[in-house]
């Protein structure tokens, strides 16, 4: 198909009646955020567009169960889900509100244009009604058991267990959300949107990507969970769905007689992208129509992409109900795709707002600062594209120590480390290549168009693979070409080997970015780098021999077992119901455990030695720049420590038991430097590694606060 000219693409405006957690993350905003930062990248011209949907019941249910008024329950969350996001780094071109002006113009002139058109009829029906509250109740202030799945707790107008789309009316054994009372059914008039007259053309659009006898999309490249929900809806035949509701929150119904009345949520909150879109235009002075109207209205025909990222529980209303809003109101162009995600699951148990059952972003961002990019990267590995996925904090914890430290982290450590020990922190000139750095060049340069593709497919977690295929090529290429051992005898080949290092350093910074952008940015301003370009990746011209680099720092920090187990009781402690993993006998099937005390006593005071006997000791620290394992001896490793001297030293230590020999390169520690060296298992150890012991028989590093120059003296 045709390259669009531009590329609207929005995110599911969250409810603001609570805060963002990881599944809300996982599902649509980091997928989104991944798709926009990787498109204006590669030079194309994006909105990126959300706010808070800041109507419906389930505004004013919080409300009554905080005993404050909507507005306020509104403004609280608004402002703390926009700078959650922001601290998280996705990167809206506008967070909007639904409550705004702006919007309730919007929404009512667009009701007005689709009653104008004749897209709805009015109706009486039979509603329920509190007699209790003396109110009549909206879908989600039914609560009853669901005829599908027998969920007890499911709502007026879906099912938030198995996902079906119901009505009131399909509720077995309702119950009011306002006083608990069984609702009776009272005459009301609505407007009703007629979707059966839209099932033929609807029908086609789904599943030949044809519309009005053109070809607006591929289905192929729709989500098999996507399409599937929308032919069961499609195959029961679409039915009247009414447009209002009878509540005082919300848009007004612009039409006479309508008292008490607003527009219904899912007629509101999809409208409010456009309004989102008409503010971020008076605010940058642009025409909004390009972004969303087609033919003499606005852009041409076709060469606008808009995109919805949504959960699947709301897959209908984008894709089914809200493109028949948009074609009977004319003008408007249609969804090219709808890339719904499954639901993210949260140690062992589905998230539960309800129960306290999750990880709030903001909270995260409170206890763990500086660290988003590391949620952001367990998240991206884990998102449910295709089927219902998990969060664990061991899983986060692995992935951190043995993917961002252990490969990603590492590589630009050794790199970098090795930089500053040879050419003072400058970058080397490359003195030709062999064979290695062909084989390695020939697999980075299929790497950028991978990544671009598999985000275009919306296949985040392989992109990301992919992306991060380009640290694991540059820890092979250090450790199969070993430069710290050419430096005396090929010092021509050690400078080619790290300005390719370099290279690759930067093709990460650019990558990464979609999914990493904290690290992406500290990366090249590490490289003496400013903003770039997808197609800068592999720039052959972009890192200059005899520029200066920033200081070798440590990307990513080792997380410990203890921090990981004090996330765990938290979560359980959060969830009063729910066994305390900390607790004898305890059934969580969370995989990681409670941290607890331990039963381990600290070993007594060795006797008092003389001032002179410590000064003979030459502590120095060194970093480590290869580390491996010694055969047939499970707790020593080999180190190759840099203390500043001609060459490296070799250490045995004997914590192979504690450490992977990737998690080690990079790392800064204290050597005994005058220790009578001394063979163990055939290799002579120059030096001894000083390590601590915590609580629970770890070995620890001791290690300074940040990174100095290896041969420093320790006193």
């Amino acid at each position: 198909m045709k390259e669009p000219a531009r590329h609207t693409v929005t995110a599911a405006l969250p409810y603001a009646n609570g805060p963002l957690h990881i599944g809300h993350i996982a599902g649509a905003y980091l997928p989104a955020d991944i798709y926009v930062r990787c498109l204006r990248s590669r030079g194309k011209e994006v909105l990126f567009i959300c706010g808070s949907d800041e109507h419906g019941a389930a505004i004013t249910i919080r409300a009554l169960k905080e005993g404050s008024t909507p507005k306020s329950i509104v403004d609280k969350y608004h402002g703390m889900m926009g700078k959650a996001f922001q601290d998280f780094g996705i990167r809206f071109d506008i967070y909007h509100r639904t409550s705004s002006e702006l919007h309730k113009e919007t929404s009512q002139d667009f009701f007005l244009k689709l009653h104008a058109n004749g897209a709805f009829t009015q109706q009486e029906e039979q509603q329920y009604y509190d007699e209790e509250a003396k109110q009549f109740l909206a879908d989600r202030y039914i609560m009853g058991t669901c005829p599908t799945c027998g969920n007890p707790d499911a709502y007026g107008d879906q099912c938030e267990k198995c996902g079906s789309a119901l009505s009131p009316k399909d509720l077995v054994d309702p119950r009011s959300t306002l006083s608990g009372a069984k609702p009776v059914l009272r005459p009301t008039s609505h407007w009703f949107l007629p979707m059966d007259r839209s099932q033929q053309w609807v029908e086609e659009w789904i599943n030949t990507g044809k519309l009005d006898g053109a070809q607006h999309h591929d289905p192929k490249e729709w989500k098999p969970q996507v399409l599937g929900q929308c032919n069961s809806w499609l195959k029961d035949g679409l039915r009247p769905r009414a447009m209002t509701r009878d509540l005082d929150w919300g848009v007004p119904v612009p039409l006479p007689g309508a008292e008490g009345k607003v527009l219904y949520v899912w007629l509101d909150a999809p409208i409010g992208y456009i309004s989102a879109t008409k503010q971020w235009a008076i605010d940058h002075n642009e025409d909004w129509k390009k972004w969303w109207l087609t033919g003499d209205s606005g852009s041409e025909a076709g060469m606008t992409r808009l995109v919805h990222f949504i959960g699947k529980d709301n897959i209908v209303f984008h894709a089914i109900i809200f493109p028949i809003l948009l074609k009977l109101h004319g003008g408007y162009v249609l969804p090219q795709n709808v890339p719904a995600n499954e639901f993210l699951n949260l140690e062992g148990r589905k998230i539960s707002t309800s129960r306290n059952w999750a990880v709030w972003l903001h909270e995260y961002i409170e206890r763990w600062p500086n660290r988003q990019d590391e949620l952001r990267y367990a998240l991206a590995t884990i998102i449910p594209e295709f089927k219902d996925s998990e969060f664990t904090w061991k899983d986060f914890q692995d992935k951190n120590n043995n993917e961002l430290v252990a490969i990603l982290g590492n590589f630009i450590q050794r790199v970098f480390v090795l930089c500053h020990k040879y050419y003072e922190g400058k970058v080397p000139e490359a003195t030709g290549g062999d064979e290695k750095d062909v084989l390695l060049w020939a697999e980075m340069n299929t790497l950028p168009n991978k990544v671009a593709e598999e985000v275009d497919r919306f296949r985040f977690r392989e992109a990301l693979a992919s992306a991060m295929q380009a640290a694991r090529l540059g820890n092979k290429y250090l450790t199969d070409t070993e430069p710290w051992k050419l430096e005396k005898t090929d010092p021509d080949r050690v400078r080619t080997i790290l300005f390719n290092g370099l290279r690759i350093s930067a093709a990460l910074s650019v990558l990464l970015e979609p999914f990493l952008p904290h690290t992406a940015e500290r990366l090249r301003t590490m490289l003496g780098l400013g903003p770039m370009k997808w197609d800068d990746a592999l720039r052959a011209d972009l890192i200059k021999p005899g520029m200066q680099l920033g200081k070798a720092e440590h990307l990513f920090k080792p997380i410990d077992d203890a921090a990981i187990a004090a996330e765990v009781e938290r979560l359980h402690a959060m969830d009063p119901a729910t066994p305390n993993p900390a607790e004898p006998n305890s059934t969580s099937t969370s995989s990681v455990q409670a941290h607890q005390p331990s039963t381990r006593t600290t070993a007594s005071i060795k006797p008092n030695i003389s001032f002179d006997d410590f000064s003979k000791l030459d502590l120095r620290v060194g970093s480590i720049i290869a580390a491996e394992r010694i055969p047939k001896a499970d707790k020593l490793l080999k180190l190759s420590v840099d203390l500043g001297e001609a060459t490296p030293r070799t250490v045995v230590s004997g914590i192979a038991e504690h450490y992977e020999p990737e998690q080690l390169i990079g790392q800064q520690v204290v050597l005994v430097a005058n220790l009578e060296p001394r063979k163990m298992r055939g290799v002579e150890s120059q030096g001894m590694v000083l390590m601590s012991e915590d609580a629970n028989g770890k070995l620890l590093f001791v290690q300074p606060k940040e990174m100095i120059t290896p041969g420093a003296d320790v006193r």
